[in-house]
């Protein structure tokens, strides 16, 4: 691993250390799991318990007078091209015009750099690496716009891939910085994209979208443009436009990281198998260990959606092979083998993937398994350690209302999840996700007829999602349309029969209430309308029923 100058090897496993300080330990100390396949030795904690929360560690905008050791090699370096990093991925920035820098000696900084030039993501090393760089390089040359661009979007992207959204702010000062160094009209997109890039990560698409297309109709040849579109436009359920921008990225640059973007866009459009040949031709593409293992885990998830679970551990698997940072593929493995009944390496990878990137959806997926296995206490834990998460987030400027209704509707308040997802409804964010979300906040509600409109939109975008068709299989059920109904669970349990550990149950169960059938509907059910959203729930304090033990026409998830 390549580590700044003047400063001792970092241990081993140290991903969540601050890029700004690579000498200070990570922010928790906890013990260790046993080893297991396919993660290196000095296996990741177990996240028994909540970490503690640091302050915001918002540094100044001028550090301190570099070493002279360093100052000759930032002089070595010289001015980097503008560059942003999008999710997944590290993107150049066109030239604006000003002296192009000297070529950058061997290392970490000039990997990153060839990732950015290229489109594809860097190692956490190597984009660790120039974050320290950057940030050493304005401290002595503070109006250099393009270097404050891409230090305020790699803090982005550091920001998402370990899961720490105290670095927006970082992320945001250091845009804000470049802009007042060149002002975004006077070709500085790099800034622009950069904002678009942390307007993404927080969820806000709206103004994603705006610094998007604002950047597009300045230099709409600029390819940097399109990855932050595509995902303002998914975010905000415009599926056609993210088509049009993908297709359009793809023409301006082909390789890898457009055959990602090409994949993603054919499996949101229900298009499997030309996501699914896409994704591998990608993988066979790939060179670089990051953007391999990033490949590997796009077909991991492709298969783990179509009910392959063995082809997808295989994937997931690979992946680590290729990458043991790819602590993504941790958690899609465990989903994977929570699918194969097998639990207890389930368990141990959604707690090695949550002590390096301790994404809230980890923590519900692992609280639902735990549920599912009957550990209530447990399952409350991390239902707990998902609020306090989300609470932490949203002080950061990130909007997690989708994950926090979605843990509402099926584990507090119900009532609390149709407000909460009714405001992202008007935020303009459409996406199948969110009106799957609330659809089915609005049935658990006992609102069934509000519902069935969201949860039909959801099945018809979302790309034939196993849990859209059971949601909306439930909410037809309640409303006495026992055909659609039974044709919507069968679709669900047909694409995958294990969607979810507690969903996947309550489906089946569903479905075999509604067998045989009569004229009028099953003989042995009735529709019963949705939980007491005032009844006492896990979020005060007692675990929700297993969705297996919920009403059918409650359902559950």
């Amino acid at each position: 691993m390549d580590v700044m100058p003047q400063q001792p090897p970092e241990p081993p496993h140290s991903d969540h250390s601050d890029p700004d300080h690579p000498d200070r330990p990570p922010p928790t100390s906890l013990p260790t799991s046993p080893s297991y396949d396919d993660v290196p030795p000095g296996t990741p904690p177990t996240p028994d318990g909540e970490p503690p929360l640091g302050p915001d560690p918002e540094p100044s905008v001028e550090p301190p007078p570099a070493s002279l050791h360093t100052t000759l090699r930032r002089a070595a370096f010289g001015v980097v091209a503008a560059a942003v990093l999008v999710t997944g991925a590290v993107v150049a920035v066109p030239d604006d015009g000003r002296k192009a820098a000297p070529p950058s000696e061997p290392g970490g900084v000039s990997r990153a750099l060839a990732a950015t030039n290229s489109g594809s993501p860097a190692s956490l090393s190597d984009l660790k690496a120039m974050i320290g760089d950057r940030r050493s390089w304005v401290g002595t040359h503070p109006s250099d716009a393009r270097s404050w661009a891409t230090l305020g979007t790699a803090y982005v992207e550091w920001g998402q891939r370990l899961a720490d959204a105290a670095y927006y702010g970082r992320a945001e000062q250091a845009l804000r910085r470049s802009l007042d160094a060149q002002p975004g009209d006077h070709g500085n997109t790099a800034a622009l994209v950069g904002l678009a890039t942390l307007a993404n990560a927080r969820r806000d698409f709206v103004t994603a979208k705006k610094w998007g297309e604002t950047v597009r109709a300045r230099q709409p040849k600029d390819w940097t443009a399109y990855p932050v579109l595509i995902d303002a436009y998914d975010g905000l359920g415009e599926y056609t436009a993210a088509g049009k921008a993908a297709e359009k990225y793809t023409a301006l640059r082909s390789g890898v990281p457009a055959l990602s973007r090409t994949a993603q866009m054919y499996r949101n459009q229900g298009r499997r198998e030309d996501a699914l040949v896409t994704a591998q031709n990608a993988a066979s593409r790939a060179t670089a260990p990051a953007e391999k293992a990033d490949c590997l885990h796009r077909l991991g998830e492709l298969a783990w959606e179509q009910g392959e679970s063995e082809k997808a551990v295989t994937q997931y698997s690979a992946a680590l092979r290729t990458d043991p940072a790819h602590h993504p593929s941790l958690a899609g493995r465990a989903r994977a083998l929570a699918a194969l009944g097998r639990t207890d390496e389930a368990q141990r990878d959604y707690r090695a993937a949550l002590s390096r990137l301790p994404r809230p959806e980890y923590m519900l997926e692992l609280g639902e398994l735990y549920e599912s296995l009957g550990r209530g206490d447990e399952a409350l834990g991390q239902y707990t350690r998902l609020r306090k998460s989300l609470a932490r987030a949203d002080g950061y400027g990130v909007d997690d209302a989708l994950l926090l209704g979605r843990l509402e509707a099926d584990h507090g308040n119900a009532v609390t999840a149709v407000r909460l997802l009714k405001t992202e409804w008007q935020r303009r964010h459409h996406s199948a996700e969110v009106a799957d979300a609330l659809g089915w906040a609005l049935h658990r509600s006992g609102d069934s007829a509000s519902a069935l409109q969201y949860a039909q939109q959801a099945a018809d975008t979302g790309g034939g999602a196993a849990l859209y068709a059971y949601h909306l299989g439930v909410v037809e059920q309640g409303l006495r349309e026992y055909g659609p109904a039974r044709r919507n669970l069968e679709e669900a349990l047909r694409t995958n029969a294990q969607f979810s550990p507690l969903a996947a149950p309550a489906a089946r169960k569903a479905l075999d209430a509604l067998s045989p059938p009569s004229a009028t509907g099953p003989r042995d059910v009735q529709p019963t309308p949705g939980p007491d959203p005032m009844a006492a729930g896990p979020g005060r304090g007692t675990p929700a029923p297993a969705a297996g033990a919920a009403s059918p026409a409650a359902g559950g998830h």
